[in-house]
C-alpha cells in the first residue's frame, strides 16, 4: 500500500487545510475498496504494475484535487483558490498603502483637507485597478498552463506515471500547520506582484503611489539619497524570496518552508535598515532649496527626522527580538533531540 500512500499524500497537497482529513478518509477508502474487488477478482494481490495502472485511471492527484475545487470559467479550480487568497491580501495591502501615502504626504502642503478628500474618494477605483490586475494576473496564468502543461505545476498534467510520485514524507513534529498549494502559487504570484511593483515605484511614481507622487513634487522637502540604496536592498531581498519560492514550488516542498531560509532572509533584511540608521546627522529627509526655506521649514524637517529615526530603530529592534527568538527556539529543539537521543 505504499504507493497508495504516497499518491494520496500527492493529493493532500493540492487540498484545502480544513477539508484534507476528510477527503483523503474518502478517497482511500473508495481506492482500498476497489483494490480490494480488483484483487478478489484475480484472487491474488495486485503487483505493481497492476496498482500503477489503478491510480492511473484515478487521474493526476491535481486533477483529482481540483474536483473538491469550485468550478470557474476564467480561472481554472487549480488556480481558483489562489486568485481569491491574492486578491484578498493585494486589496488589503495596496488599501493600507494608499492610505498611509494620503494621510503622511498630502497634509504637508497647505490644501490638505481637500487634497486627502479627494484623494480618499479614488480609493474605489484604486482597489478596482488592483483586482484587475490580479484577475489578468492569473487569467494569464491559467492560459499558458493550459498549453504548456509541462512548464506549469498548476496544470493538470495527463501524461504522468505513478512510479514518479514522490516519496513519503514525515511530517516534522515542529512544523505546524502545512501550507496548501493554493497558499503556495498564492505568494509566488503576490511575490511577482510585490516585485513589479517596486521596479515601477522610480520611473512611473504617479502609477504606483497615486496622488503622493504629485504631492512629493509640490512640497519643498525630498528624500536624502540613502533611500535608493535601502530601495535597492529592499528589491534584492524580494528576489531572493521569490526565487526560494518558486524553487520550493517546482520541488514540491511547499508544504513545510524551510526554517533556515527565513532566518537567513531576517538577518539580511537586517542590513538595509542598518544602512539607514547609520546615516550622520540622521537625515533622511533634506530640503530641496535650504537657503530659501530652512527658516520657515527647519524646525518641520527636523520633527520629522527624529520621527523616522524612532520609527526606524523600533523596526530594527523588533526585528533583532523576531530572529533572537528564532534562534533561541531552534538551540531549544536541538538540544531537546539530543537529550532524546541519550
Amino acid at each position: 500500500m505504499e504507493l497508495l500512500d504516497r499518491y494520496l499524500q500527492a493529493v493532500r497537497k493540492y487540498l484545502p487545510v480544513r477539508r484534507q482529513d476528510d477527503i483523503i478518509a474518502e478517497l482511500r477508502a473508495n481506492m482500498e475498496s476497489q483494490i480490494e474487488d480488483k484483487e478478489s477478482e484475480l484472487n491474488r494481490p495486485l503487483t505493481q504494475g497492476e496498482m500503477e495502472d489503478l491510480l492511473r485511471e484515478m487521474g493526476p492527484p491535481l486533477l483529482v484535487a481540483s474536483r473538491y475545487q469550485p468550478q470557474q470559467c476564467l480561472i481554472g479550480p487549480a488556480l481558483f483558490p489562489a486568485y481569491l487568497y491574492v486578491l484578498r491580501i493585494a486589496t488589503v495591502v495596496v488599501l493600507i498603502v494608499y492610505s498611509i501615502t494620503v494621510v503622511a504626504i498630502i497634509p504637508l502642503i497647505a490644501s490638505s483637507a481637500t487634497g486627502v478628500a479627494e484623494s480618499l474618494m479614488r480609493i474605489p477605483g484604486v482597489l478596482i485597478m488592483t483586482a484587475a490586475w490580479v484577475t489578468l494576473a492569473f487569467a494569464a496564468l491559467e492560459f499558458f498552463a493550459a498549453r504548456y502543461p509541462e512548464k506549469f505545476p498548476t496544470t493538470i498534467q495527463y501524461d504522468w506515471s505513478p512510479s514518479s510520485l514522490p516519496a513519503l514524507q514525515q511530517t516534522p513534529s515542529n512544523a505546524g500547520k502545512p501550507r496548501t498549494f493554493v497558499r503556495a502559487v498564492a505568494e509566488v504570484v503576490m511575490g511577482f506582484l510585490l516585485l513589479a511593483w517596486l521596479l515601477l515605484l522610480p520611473r512611473y511614481p504617479f502609477l504606483v503611489m497615486g496622488p503622493g507622487a504629485v504631492v512629493l513634487q509640490v512640497v519643498p522637502f525630498a528624500l536624502a539619497p540613502v533611500w535608493w540604496t535601502f530601495y535597492w536592498w529592499v528589491v534584492g531581498i524580494n528576489v531572493l524570496q521569490l526565487g526560494w519560492k518558486c524553487l520550493d514550488l517546482a520541488m514540491s516542498n511547499w508544504q513545510y518552508p524551510n526554517r533556515t531560509q527565513r532566518m537567513l532572509v531576517q538577518v539580511v533584511g537586517l542590513i538595509p535598515l542598518a544602512v539607514v540608521l547609520s546615516v550622520s546627522d540622521h537625515a533622511y529627509v533634506l530640503l530641496k532649496n535650504p537657503a530659501v526655506n530652512l527658516a520657515r521649514y527647519g524646525k518641520t524637517l527636523d520633527a520629522t527626522n527624529w520621527s523616522i529615526r524612532l520609527g526606524l530603530s523600533v523596526v530594527c529592534a523588533i526585528a533583532v527580538l523576531s530572529l533572537m527568538l528564532e534562534l533561541g527556539q531552534l538551540a531549544w529543539k536541538r538540544w531537546q533531540k539530543r537529550a532524546a537521543a541519550e
